[in-house]
């Protein structure tokens, strides 16, 4: 079973559209014990980062995620989520990975928004992606490099576009939104 977590946060539909067309059924929930019971967990969002967390924190939430040992993908906000601190309403998170995340500085237009590449890709969720294939980011925000950055990309400056710690996998673009190269990503996932 493939649970996509509710939590308010935009976007959960067309990740649940993306993974239907890769023929995989999924569910849309909230429940602590349907997603510690799934094969796999995707974290999917768009929204604000406070916002967010209080409403995984009322449904302790924000207890269960970190401990999960079934495969995690975030997604956008689901990434930056599971950082451990982000900038935008001065939010602790989840802190699955070290990684801070900052505002983009004003020194281009903000958000990034649109299709990018990578400046280096490593991990199993990339097999079959090249650092030159593009895929489709919307986001003000951007998580730090650090030792658990598996994709990097560059806008203003350079930045984790994926992340990785034992389980838990993350993207900061929108595989759900990137075409044949975000499929295969998708597909990578849920084939682990």
């Amino acid at each position: 079973m493939i649970v996509i977590v509710k939590y308010n946060a935009g976007n959960v539909q067309s990740v649940q559209n993306a993974i239907a067309r890769l023929g995989y059924e999924s569910v849309i929930t909230d429940n602590p014990e349907l997603l510690k019971a799934a094969d796999k967990v995707i974290f999917p969002g768009v929204g604000e980062a406070s916002t967010a967390m209080h409403y995984l924190k009322e449904r302790e939430l924000d207890l269960l995620i970190p401990k999960l040992k079934n495969p995690v993908l975030g997604i956008c906000l689901g990434m930056q989520l599971l950082c451990a601190y982000s900038e935008e309403g001065d939010t602790k998170c989840l802190g699955v990975f070290d990684n801070q995340v900052k505002r983009f500085p004003a020194q281009d237009i903000v958000p990034q928004m649109g299709w990018n590449n990578f400046t280096s890709v490593s991990s199993p969720l990339f097999k079959g992606i090249s650092k030159e294939d593009d895929v489709y980011f919307v986001h003000s925000y951007y998580a730090t490099i650090t030792k658990n950055t598996v994709a990097e990309s560059d806008y203003i400056l350079p930045f984790s576009a994926a992340l990785q710690k034992d389980n838990f996998y993350a993207t900061q673009f929108h595989p759900e939104k990137s075409a044949s190269v975000g499929n295969t990503i998708l597909k990578n996932f849920l084939e682990l």
